[in-house]
């Protein structure tokens, strides 16, 4: 019944990456714990990194091969920030599981918030204007910045990556969605390792979810073409979905308030 489960689930956030592009990967903590049942939050964290590592990576392709990837601020970005993701993760093995989660809620609530907010620059910037030279330093310190984030809650953090890199390195939306795939695997695969040193990621878990999640991305993707018109609709919904997600997630660790 878990295989099951856990192939559920990790074909709603591959689902909900497909048809909105972004955002999903917030859900597969909570999934894991309360829809699968796995117990151990940190191993959780471990298994979803590695997982989101890989659906990032395979997402990537079709964006490089649009000249969606700026490789030049991607790397820059990523290689700085996987170093920090690094810590953050280490970090994050050391605090307490309901500590934790009850961050992670918040962390949640935020990104809820984020979505049903207008977005801009969605490519107000010519192709000219977005090769124009970033400010290196601000990218790598962007990058830093996220990679801890990312790392110490075991997510991809796509939803802080882009608008890091359309602030720091003035790319448009489409070319930000793109660069940021290669951050997001990297800071996943990095948390992913370092949390399978310590013994806490399921593999069996993870293939099970990758699985799911390519099944879940195609339908999205599929889906997402014929529902462009409500994406904006679909955006509030998931958002509200999320946020109702993060006050349960709240709930049952408000007694990580007890330092």
């Amino acid at each position: 019944m878990q295989v099951v489960l856990a192939v559920l689930s990790g074909g709603t956030v591959g689902f909900t990456l497909g048809l909105l592009g972004g955002g999903g990967s917030i859900l597969a903590v909570p999934l894991l714990l309360y829809v699968v049942g796995i117990q151990d939050p940190h191993v959780v964290i471990g298994s979803t990194a590695f997982a989101v590592a890989v659906n990032a990576y395979l997402n990537l392709i079709p964006h490089a091969k649009k000249k969606h990837v700026k490789w030049k601020v991607a790397v820059s970005f990523a290689i700085p920030g996987s170093l920090s993701a690094y810590a953050g993760s280490a970090v994050g093995k050391l605090v307490p599981a309901n500590q934790i989660l009850f961050l992670f809620s918040i962390l949640m609530i935020v990104m809820a918030v984020r979505m049903i907010l207008p977005r801009k620059g969605t490519g107000q910037k010519t192709l000219t204007e977005s090769v124009a030279s970033p400010k290196m330093v601000l990218v790598i310190a962007m990058g830093v910045l996220v990679g801890f984030i990312s790392g110490f809650f075991g997510i991809g953090g796509g939803f802080l990556i882009v608008p890091g890199l359309m602030y720091s390195a003035s790319l448009p939306m489409i070319e930000a969605i793109g660069s940021s795939l290669f951050s997001v695997g990297t800071f996943g695969l990095t948390t992913a390792v370092n949390y399978s040193i310590s013994g806490l990621v399921n593999w069996w878990v993870v293939i099970e979810y990758i699985t799911g999640g390519i099944i879940g991305g195609l339908v999205g993707t599929v889906l997402a073409s014929r529902w462009s018109t409500k994406q904006k609709t679909l955006n509030y919904i998931f958002a509200g979905f999320v946020f109702v997600v993060a006050i349960y997630m709240l709930v049952l660790n408000v007694k990580a308030l007890h330092f």
